[in-house]
């Protein structure tokens, strides 16, 4: 798509900081970095979200996760954590809609990055667990 930003990325009409590439997939740094290292992975075909992933990018996804997971770990011994992010969906705070997987190192200094997760209030019952577990079970 001509006006994507990760598509003029991925045909080199916006420059970016390459980390790690193959036929399928393309990491590189994001340009807002959260963190030292802060990499972003896309898959090469414009899909918007991860309901548009094929089983093919997803493999291809999880192997350059793993790869570029490592690689982070080695390239910045001190880093003492990882968080990988992937919103999906407006709602789901996705600016850029052509899928991506946000890897962010964690280190011991401030590195800007605040995650919460609040529980539901009030807490779902054991009924309702059960619900929903069936409701996703039955979706398949």
């Amino acid at each position: 798509m001509s006006n994507c930003i990760f598509c003029q990325i991925l045909s080199k009409e916006i420059p970016s900081y390459t980390v790690y590439e193959n036929e399928h997939v393309y990491a590189f740094l994001d340009i807002t970095q959260v963190s030292k290292g802060h990499t972003l992975i896309i898959p090469k075909p414009h899909v918007k979200d991860v309901f548009e992933w094929t089983p093919d990018i997803a493999s291809s996804m999880g192997e350059a996760i793993e790869k570029v997971s490592k690689a982070l770990k080695k390239a910045f011994p001190n880093m003492q954590g990882l968080n990988i992010i992937n919103n999906n969906g407006e709602r789901a705070y996705q600016s850029v809609f052509h899928s991506h997987i946000h890897l962010i190192p964690r280190f011991p200094e401030q590195d800007g990055l605040s995650i919460t997760f609040e529980p539901h209030s009030p807490m779902y019952t054991q009924e309702e667990m059960h619900a929903i577990a069936q409701t996703i079970t039955q979706a398949f």
